[in-house]
Order: C-alpha cells, then structure tokens, then sequence
C-alpha cells in the first residue's frame, strides 16, 4: 500500500520525487524518504517518519545534494513501526545502493538468518532491509546492477514492487513487481516509475503497466522490460485520460469535499459511450460476447469494502433486469471458502485501484477454477483487469481522498449497466422497459447536484453531532448495502462506532442499541412503488423514536408520512427504487466529511488506513 516513484533524465531528481509522492501519499503516510545520485557520483538520503511535510521539513532544514537520478516512498507500515530507522529507502553495498518497496516479503526470516550468518548487520525491524542487503551481497558479487537485481527478486516470496539504485551506475533506475503495482511514465529525455500514474501525471500521460514478474530498467533514453528470466517483454504503451488538475485539489478544503461534488460527473462520465440511444451497448462487454454472457447462469462478485457494498447495491438491480442470480462475496473469503463456479458463471471483481491484492488473487482463482471475470475498475493499466476476461472502467477521475465517495457511485452505475446489457442479451427485459431505466440513469447527475444543495444543513447537523460517539444506520432493500456504506464511512473518517443495519432486522437485536440521543439514520423507501416497504420503515422509526432516538431520515421530496416522526428529514429528489441509492448515498458522504471536520481530524488521511489494499 506505499507509495513509490522513481525518475532518471535530466532535470532535478527531488522536486519530481516530492510532487510525485505528494500525489501518492494517500497510499500510506507513516513515513517518507528519498534517495538521489548527487553530481559528483554519490549516493545521498533523506527519510523521516510521519507524513510527506515532515520530510519536507528535513530537507528544507538539512538539505541534500540533489542529482537527475533518484527514488522515493511513502510508507503503510507492516513490517516495524512507523519509525525514521524503518522509513524507506533501505541501503546495502556499505551506503552505495538505495532500496525501496511496496509489498511484503514472506521468506524475509530465512533470508536475513543466512545474510546474518555472512556477517551483514541489520539497522531495521523491515522486511525491505532484507532485499536491500541481499541486492547489495548480489551487486558486490556480480558487479552489474540488472543481474544483481535479476538474482535477488527471483530469491523473494511473497508480494513485491522494488526501486532501486546503486551510485556506481548513476543514471539508471530499475524496479520490479510481483503481485504489487509498477508503472512506467514515459517522457522525452527522461523516464518515471510510480505505484500508479499519479507519480509521474504531471510530466508525463503516456505509460505502460508493467506486468507480473517483470523488471524494467530506466534510463534517460530508454526502457528495457523482461522477465525475471531475462528475457524481453514486449509492452503496450496507453494514454492517461486525465492530467494532472484532476488530482489536486484546485481550491478545495479537501480532496474528499471537492471528490463528493464530482459524484454527478463520475457517473454520467461512466454512462458516455455505453448508451445506443435509450438503450445500453457496452463496448468493453464485446470482449467476452453476447454469445457467452447470453449463457451466464450466475454472476459472483467479489470485493472488499465499500466496493463490496456497491456490488450488493448493484445486485438487486442485475437480478430484477437480468434474471440472473447474484452472489456477492468478500474477496478475501472467496478463495477460502472453496468456491462452486463454472464456464458459465461471470465472476465480476470491483476494485477503485485495480490493485486490491485480495480481489486480485479472487479474480486468479476464479480463473482457474473455468469461470469467465469482468474486472470494474477506476484505473487504467492497472493489475486485475488485465488479469481478466474484461475490463469495465468507471470514469470517476483520479480518487485522491482515501474513503471512496465517487468511485462508489460510478461502480454501481457500471453494474446498471452490466444488468441492462445482460438483460438485452439475454432479453428478460423489453425495449421500453430497458428504455425507461436509462431515462432514470441519464437523470441521475442532475438528481444528484439537487442533494449536493443540502451540504450546509448537513454540516449543521454534524456540527450539532461533534461529541456523539455511536451512529446507526438503517436501510431496506437497496438501502441496506447504503446504510452499510454510511456507517463504513464514519468509521474511516470520525473513528466512532458506527453500524449499518437491514432494518427488518431491528426487532431481532439491534433494538436493544437505541438509547435516549443515539442519532439513527434511517433510508426511506420511495411510496411510490412499495407502499408496504414504505409502511414498515416508518413503523421502524416510530420503535426507535419511542425510545429516545434522534432521527435523521433520508426520504424522496413529498414523503409527508415521515415528517410526523423524524427528527430531521433530508430530502432527495424524486427516483425509481434502483436509483435511490446513488442519491441517498450523498447525504451520508456529507455528514462523515462534516463530522469528522467538527471533530478536527483529517478527512483525506484517516489514521491507519492506506487507499490501495496490496498486501493480503
């Protein structure tokens, strides 16, 4: 989950490092360091624990001579706490060569016994130090930086992306991955690695992903991309669709403020081009065929999080349109859990990275297990949909704040459109039916920008909220995985206990949690189309107002039976019941940004979260 950018060319190594890791510290933020060639041939390093403004500090204070050649990391700790000694990068080779990595390295036990037993003296509690020893011990004993590099990766187990450089070979970057993310920037006289695209976005959008069990060396003029083997890899290089505005904040508090306004575009952008008119023609689809998605017979999804609840939000749609049953399972359950799938079962993974090392080993099981995969991802060239049949991208833009708002949105409009497309394939919907849900969809945006209008009245409730330390959530039917988000969402960014429930199951043990102010979120069906679904969730909220709740209910613009009975009623605008989540869910967005605001924490870097998950 760290953060990793490497550069080789002509200009000033540090400022390319630092804006670079400025743009990936939502990958971790325990600590940050760099490591450049100075002018004169040598190796120089700055690393210190906290978050990247520390390290600004150091080298603003203690500054390093700086070169056109270097590498740097922002740190999730796993291995040793988040510590100056533990920070990246690691040396080896007496000081002359510089390692950093994202991952963790299973064997790193065994190896540092044997380097022990040679004599080497370790200055960390890391698993990184180990690799850093053992390519300094290969370097000393071959001389050439690739083949040391080649010998030490293929002596690691476990998850892996290494940068590094050695001060004898000034000019030169090389990296590896295994099961962790690498990507190259390609530039004019000058090159860029990076855990994602954002390292090197400002310079450059043209990149290639590197693929599993590769090493590529960086030069100023060239890339070279084998194996571990040694032999060459051919690569394919891509265009980023976005710049590098996308990912700053351009004026607004936070990245997650200006991130939840983006909501309405994330999803039309991920409608642009799937629709023929009022029907719904996925392109990327094309890849698996009509012929075989005519023949699923049951659709799993896996994921992890939020992602996980956007796939529960997104399977009562497919089931209704499609007719196809829908299974959603935890990624890391999944391979544990001995799995029955098939040829014709579609295994769709959801994934804001496309990095998520449990939903990416899912995806790898379900492969060999004969099951077709769809990969919903956010981001191009990343691991798990080229480890698929298909990728569906969403087009949220870059996604900086580390609790997911818009790529949320746009993954369950990816999976509408994912129902829609199967249901006309499969024909268990007509043309006008079909029609009619995409006149529901393509309103969304505008639906969506109408709930953003309530931002001040939520922030005033949050504020009112500051010192509650419990909040329930209560939905039914495509509700629940909502009230389920909002609680994730609190947690993440107020750090108080917070829970999401079906609300039929309020007499079965949940009740016994409502005291006298507990505040209790509830999502209120639509009357319009299920009067009895509607009844029952009132009768829910006048059980917990009879005992002293504090109610904030989130009902359709007109619902008059509600405000008899709510404490406070935030109103959306008028939806069929599958598209209710995508407004409801806002207000939810809102109030955890606002709460954790009042409570005067950081709403973009919660403490002890990272927003890849790479390591299992």
């Amino acid at each position: 989950m760290c953060g990793i950018v490497g550069y080789v060319g002509s200009r000033q190594s540090l400022p390319v490092l630092l804006g670079g890791l400025k743009r990936l510290e939502y990958r971790g933020y325990d600590s940050a360091g760099v490591a450049v060639i100075d002018p004169e041939g040598r190796l120089r390093t700055a690393k210190r624990a906290g978050k990247l403004g520390v390290l600004e500090e150091e080298l603003s204070t203690h500054p390093i001579a700086d070169g056109v050649t270097g590498i740097g990391h922002t740190r999730w700790a796993t291995h040793g706490g988040p510590t100056d000694g533990n920070a990246h990068p690691h040396l080896g080779d007496d000081g002359k060569l510089a390692l950093i990595h994202n991952g963790i390295i299973e064997n790193f036990a065994q190896l540092k016994e044997e380097l022990e037993g040679q004599g080497v003296v370790f200055d960390s509690e890391t698993d990184t130090e180990v690799a850093a020893k053992l390519l300094g011990v290969e370097y000393r004993r071959t001389g050439d930086l690739r083949t040391a590099f080649r010998n030490t990766v293929a002596r690691l187990d476990g998850a892996f992306t290494l940068l590094a450089v050695h001060e004898d070979e000034p000019g030169v970057v090389v990296g590896a991955r295994r099961n962790s993310p690498l990507v190259i920037g390609l530039g004019e006289g000058e090159n860029f690695l990076g855990s994602d695209v954002a390292a090197f976005i400002e310079h450059t959008r043209r990149a290639v992903a590197i693929g599993q069990d590769q090493i590529v060396v960086i030069t100023p003029d060239r890339v070279e991309v084998t194996d571990f083997a040694g032999d060459p890899v051919e690569v394919a290089p891509f265009e980023v669709q976005w710049d590098a505005s996308a990912a700053e904040k351009g004026g607004w508090s936070s990245f997650m403020l200006k991130e939840i306004t983006e909501d309405p575009d994330a999803v039309a952008d991920t409608l642009r081009e799937r629709l023929d008119g009022d029907d719904v023609v996925v392109p990327e689809l094309a890849e698996l065929g009509d012929d075989v998605l005519a023949q699923v017979d049951r659709i799993v999804v896996v994921a992890a999080g939020t992602a996980a609840y956007a796939g529960q939000v997104g399977s009562y749609a497919i089931e209704s349109w499609a007719r196809v049953p829908v299974d959603v399972q935890l990624a890391h359950e999944f391979r544990y859990r001995d799995p029955v799938v098939g040829p014709h079962t579609l295994v769709v993974s959801i994934s804001q990275s496309g990095e998520t090392m449990d939903t990416l080993m899912a995806v790898k099981h379900a492969r060999e297990l004969g099951a077709r995969t769809l990969s919903i991802c956010n981001t191009q060239g990343a691991t798990i949909p080229r480890e698929s049949d298909a990728a569906l991208y969403t087009h949220a833009g870059p996604e900086v704040a580390v609790a997911s708002t818009k790529a949320f949105v746009a993954q369950i409009t990816a999976l509408y459109l994912l129902g829609l497309h199967l249901a006309r394939v499969k024909g268990t919907l007509d043309a006008s039916a079909r029609a009619a849900q995409v006149r529901e969809l393509l309103a969304v945006p505008d639906k969506m920008r109408t709930v953003l209008g309530t931002h001040d009245r939520i922030a005033e409730l949050a504020h009112w909220m500051a010192d509650t330390r419990a909040v329930l959530f209560l939905g039914r039917h495509v509700g629940y995985p909502v009230a389920l988000e909002g609680a994730l969402k609190l947690k993440e960014l107020a750090y108080i206990h917070a829970e999401g429930f079906a609300a039929g199951e309020l007499k079965h043990g949940p009740i016994a949690l409502i005291e006298p102010g507990l505040p209790v979120f509830v999502l209120v069906p639509s009357p319009r189309y299920s009067d009895e679904m509607h009844r029952k969730v009132v009768s829910n909220i006048q059980e917990i107002r009879a005992r002293g709740a504090r109610v904030i209910a989130i009902a359709e613009i007109g619902d008059v039976a509600v405000l008899p009975y709510a404490d406070e009623v935030i109103p959306v605008p008028l939806a069929a019941p599958f598209f209710e989540p995508l407004l409801a869910v806002v207000p939810l967005q809102i109030f955890a940004l606002e709460l954790s605001s009042a409570k005067g924490l950081d709403v973009d870097q919660p403490r002890n979260l990272a927003k890849s998950v790479t390591v299992e």
